[in-house]
């Protein structure tokens, strides 16, 4: 894949940016704390906790050059190091740099008193290679090369408990009760706890620069979605990793719990559509004028076969855990096949909008997917099909479940990474080098749960086998 890094901007003392908008921030809002954070492999902050002013006046002398253990992007869930490379013993866990970016610098007003510093790793000066941040800035730089920009809206799920995740877990993460009992889809009769904890999340998300365009409750029981309206690539992929802290905080502090998890009880699935739309100088590029109504352009029609094309071979950017495939079974309103429509919520792919607003809704991922790297996949699929000028398949009408000349959505992560380490398009499309570790961390989520029975293998086979 041909390089599309530039060099990190080192204008001030290794900071991105003028330090002025940051001295403003800490003035204008009491701030007193910072943390200084990047995104690691799963879609969390990762960082340290500064004191505002000392970083602050050593951000201005340059007496301060950030670093973090390398590892933060390199390892599973549990923080577990592979065995070998990079990130594992043999490379003595050695330190990457950051660069602060204080121009994108905000308050998080579910943490009273303190702000965000976003910090980006770089080795050598050049964005790390291997940061989703750098990954997901790699593809839009190449989509730029076609004279196109990509605008992202997320929508996740999750699911509300009661109980505090401590409790869950001195519970074994076991008989854990739903904020609601029932299927909930759309009802505006709310709970009182559950009506609270939307009501604390609006307000703490625009306080911080982070309207939800909506919140709503979906069909499982204790199960809630949050939307985001469009916007730049790379800010909404920030965005959503600040929604899912200030989630878990806002619920923490009701004494209730949030998961991400792609399917946290069996029945139960939680997902995080991308929906994309591609633009030029000349404006929208998706839509095209025929007959009176819209249809998808040849672009937009290049982006969907693209996508039908990628996303089977690069499962673990949107699936990266066992556990998120246990979301993908059928009328679960999670795609089993790569299929698309128009207005299809059964297809893999939902061509959804009206005129020349036509955008791409990416169904696959799950809530546990890292954005940056869920988007990385989407925005390789839709520039080798315009790349390609590849033409889609007929589209799904009806039950995308029973299109059976569509192909099936990986039953698994091992089947998915086995797809992924051998697909020389996935390889040419995100980097060798890229492959090859998201392939090592996905293998380390499979090495946890191989050695382990789970409840589901003693319930069918303790008196049976």
């Amino acid at each position: 894949m041909r390089a599309a890094r530039t060099r990190a901007d080192r204008s001030t003392a290794g900071v991105a940016g003028p330090v002025g908008p940051l001295h403003q921030l800490l003035d204008a809002q009491r701030i007193d704390t910072v943390l200084l954070a990047a995104v690691d492999m799963q879609g969390r902050l990762k960082g340290k906790a500064y004191d505002a002013r000392v970083l602050l006046e050593r951000l201005r002398s340059g007496r301060i050059s950030p670093e973090m253990c390398g590892y933060v992007i390199g390892t599973d869930l549990g923080m577990a190091a592979p065995h070998t490379g990079k990130f594992s013993w043999d490379s003595g866990f050695s330190d990457v740099a950051l660069l602060p970016d204080v121009r994108r610098a905000r308050m998080l007003p579910w943490l009273p008193g303190t702000a965000l510093v976003p910090a980006d790793p770089v080795l050598g000066g050049w964005p790390h290679p291997l940061a989703p941040v750098t990954v997901l800035n790699e593809q839009l730089t190449l989509l730029a090369g076609h004279g196109l920009s990509a605008a992202l809206g997320v929508e996740t799920e999750f699911v509300l408990y009661e109980g505090s995740a401590r409790d869950a877990a001195a519970a074994g993460w076991r008989r854990l009760r739903p904020a609601t009992w029932d299927n909930r889809d759309y009802a505006l009769d709310q709970p009182g706890p559950v009506a609270e904890f939307g009501t604390r999340l609006r307000k703490v998300l625009a306080g911080a620069g982070l309207p939800a365009e909506a919140v709503k409750l979906e069909g499982a029981p204790g199960q809630v979605e949050v939307t985001f309206p469009f916007g730049d690539a790379s800010e909404a992929c920030l965005q959503h990793v600040l929604f899912k802290h200030a989630t878990r905080v806002v619920a923490d502090e009701l004494g209730m719990a949030a998961s991400f998890m792609a399917a946290p009880a069996t029945g139960v699935g939680s997902g995080m559509h991308l929906h994309v739309s591609l633009h030029s100088d000349g404006g929208p590029v998706l839509a095209s004028a025929q007959g009176g109504g819209t249809v998808l352009s040849e672009v937009g029609e290049q982006a969907v076969a693209g996508l039908l094309e990628v996303l089977p071979v690069t499962a673990p950017l949107w699936a990266p855990y066992v556990n998120s495939y246990h979301r993908f079974v059928e009328h679960s309103f999670a795609p089993t096949r790569f299929t698309w429509g128009r207005d299809n919520r059964s297809c893999a792919v939902r061509v959804v909008g009206h005129d020349r607003s036509l955008r791409l809704e990416v169904r696959l991922p799950g809530a546990d997917a890292n954005p940056m790297l869920a988007a990385a996949a989407v925005l390789a699929g839709i520039r080798h099909g315009i790349t390609a000028g590849l033409k889609p398949r007929l589209p799904s009408s009806g039950d995308a479940y029973r299109d059976t000349d569509a192909a099936l959505v990986p039953r698994s992560l091992a089947e998915g990474l086995a797809a992924f380490e051998t697909s020389a398009l996935a390889t040419e499309l995100i980097g060798a080098r890229v492959v090859a570790h998201l392939a090592a961390v996905a293998r380390l989520d499979l090495d946890h749960h191989a050695a382990r029975v789970t409840d589901a293998e003693l319930e069918r086979g303790f008196a049976q086998a």
